[in-house]
């Protein structure tokens, strides 16, 4: 595992679905009420909490650009860091911090993912209007349970992902305030962090947009990182001291040269076999023609070969197990997670999403 420089999560320790619990751990609330095992994460006692979530700041990122980004660098400076789960998109990311768990429970598994029973992939941010979020993660999320505990819970976001099917199935529970305006997002969270005991989550993806669009050390690209470092710390100056501020990142990004690219439309053989592509780029699902398992996983080894780890649904490692649906009736048959950037000519994307750490700290 680690010859291919993969990083393991720390389910339990300090991954995303951690943060919930510990954050109801500081504001005196059981962690158990936020539906997830004891965490490992522990952080200071507050009536209070702040979650502000930046969309695809990783902390190498962070650590490699930090001059533009110092008040962001400053609440790192000599702590560890946490991880992203497996895989770290941005739907699974979310998912889990909404709702405590792991993907292979909470079941939003990628960007993409068949739809049982059908030959069709819902794609976990637009979704799909046949699917009920209700249905396709019937879990309660860990705002919902804070909720009926008597905590004001609140999702500060952007008015088009108010109702949305990710919204409904990682952020269910809270109470949504749209503001598309970095102004309104901060004057929105100063207003619902006056409520005790509260959490408010605040999340911001215009970094992300930026990253995939320009690529990342892009001059767009750190503008952006600078422009949201001046939000983190308007964000920090405008809430009372007795307010915690806890700056978390659901992925880190790369740019994925050229070279480093696998186009399957270019490679007919990694088409044999395969029913449906889902995933992404970095984190394949294959879903397989029946009787097809075995060729598919050798051809996709033989081809990319130390680029990727390639394994079977039944595989038993800790990645195959913490990344595998709970809808047991359609798995992905083979999920290959890889160094390269896998991907059909149709969905070429300047920079991919890829496993690194995100970046947890509080401000006092």
């Amino acid at each position: 595992m680690s010859d291919l420089g993969f990083q393991l999560p720390a389910y339990g320790e300090r991954s995303l679905g951690d943060v919930v619990p510990a954050v109801a751990r500081a504001l005196g609330v059981d962690a158990g009420v936020a539906g997830a095992a004891p965490t490992e994460l522990v952080l200071p006692d507050a009536a209070a909490y702040v979650v502000f979530l930046i969309d695809g700041l990783g902390s190498e990122l962070l650590r490699r650009y930090g001059h533009v980004a110092p008040f962001l660098s400053s609440l790192v400076e000599g702590g560890a860091v946490g991880t992203a789960g497996v895989p770290s998109t941005t739907a699974t990311s979310l998912t889990s911090f909404g709702t405590g768990l792991v993907p292979g429970a909470h079941g939003l598994i990628g960007y993409t993912a068949r739809i049982p029973g059908t030959d069709r992939l819902i794609n976990h941010l637009s979704w799909d209007k046949q699917v009920d979020p209700l249905v396709w993660q019937p879990h309660p999320t860990a705002f919902a349970r804070l909720t009926a505990a008597g905590v004001h819970v609140a999702v500060v976001n952007k008015r088009e992902f108010g109702g949305s099917g990710l919204t409904v199935a990682a952020h269910r529970g809270a109470t949504y305030i749209g503001a598309d305006r970095v102004g309104e997002r901060i004057a929105a969270m100063v207003d619902a962090a006056t409520y005790a005991p509260s959490l408010t989550y605040v999340y911001d993806s215009d970094l992300d947009w930026t990253g995939h669009k320009f690529g990342v050390a892009s001059t767009q690209w750190l503008q952006q990182l600078a422009m949201v470092d001046a939000e983190a710390e308007q964000m920090r100056d405008a809430l009372p001291h007795s307010v915690r501020l806890v700056v978390v990142a659901d992925h880190g990004m790369v740019d994925s040269e050229l070279s480093s690219r696998v186009d399957v439309d270019d490679v007919p053989e990694l088409r044999d076999g395969v029913a449906l592509l889902g995933g992404e780029a970095r984190f394949r699902h294959l879903y397989c023609s029946r009787g097809s398992v075995d060729n598919v996983v050798a051809t996709w080894r033989e081809v990319l070969g130390d680029k990727s780890l390639v394994l079977t649904a039944t595989t038993p490692s800790r990645v195959a197990g913490s990344a595998r649906s709970r809808r047991a009736c359609c798995p992905a048959s083979a999920t290959c997670w890889s160094r390269a950037a896998v991907m059909p000519r149709s969905s070429r994307r300047s920079t991919s999403p890829t496993r690194r750490s995100w970046s947890a700290c509080t401000a006092r």
